[in-house]
Formats: C-alpha cells, structure tokens, sequence
C-alpha cells in the first residue's frame, strides 16, 4: 500500500502561481506512476498530468489544456511529486488530487486532495 498526501493549494490571481506536492508513504519504492486530477463542481474529474518511471528516465504527459503552464516531477525516491502550476487561469479552479499506481498491484491509491481557487 502507498498513502497520499496533498499540499500547497490555495487562493491565487489569475496569471499567477502555485506549486503542488504529493507526498507518497508506505511502499513508494514500489510506485510505478503518479498522476495528478482534478474536480471542479458541477465537472467530472478531468486528468491533468502524470509521470511514469522508465528505465534512466521519467516519461510525463500532460492534458492538452496544461500543456505549456503545468510541471509535473518528482524528488529521486518517488516520496514526492510536484505540480508546477503557472500562469493559472480561473477555470483552472478545483480540488486537485494525487494518485499512483504500484508494481503488482491493482489498486487505484489517492489522496484526499488539496483546492486550488484562481480568482479573476
């Protein structure tokens, strides 16, 4: 099992910033990949970003409406991942959540998730 914790949300104008961590405990050596969504009201989850582990190198992708504004990453041992959010825009508005998926393991694991509001 892996458990998730969100932080670093919060209120920001529109154009600015905000830096988003996950931070993974349990069996994180174990992860293969973490993702980030997130829920507005009213919306189904969307996908934003994920990373995966490769062989000497990480693979990310990204939603078409982030690309270009949002940075996902990650520390060396997989216990952290960031969400670099720039240039947000009101629509950006939502609970973002953390999720990861593990080696030998069908399990979906998430956090509790963490608001990101962008006012106009």
């Amino acid at each position: 099992q892996v458990q998730l914790v969100e932080s670093g949300g919060g209120t920001v104008q529109a154009g600015g910033s905000l830096r988003l961590s996950c931070a993974a405990s349990g069996r994180a050596v174990s992860i293969e990949d973490m993702n980030w969504y997130r829920h507005s009201p009213g919306m189904q989850r969307e996908w934003v970003a994920s990373i995966t582990r490769g062989i000497g190198t990480d693979y990310t992708d990204y939603a078409d409406f982030v690309k270009g504004r949002f940075t996902i990453s990650r520390d060396g041992a997989w216990n952290t991942m960031y969400l670099q959010m720039n240039s947000l825009k009101p629509e950006d508005t939502a609970v973002y959540y953390c999720n990861a998926h593990l080696a030998l393991d069908s399990m979906d694991y998430w956090g509790r998730g963490t608001q990101v509001t962008v006012s106009s």
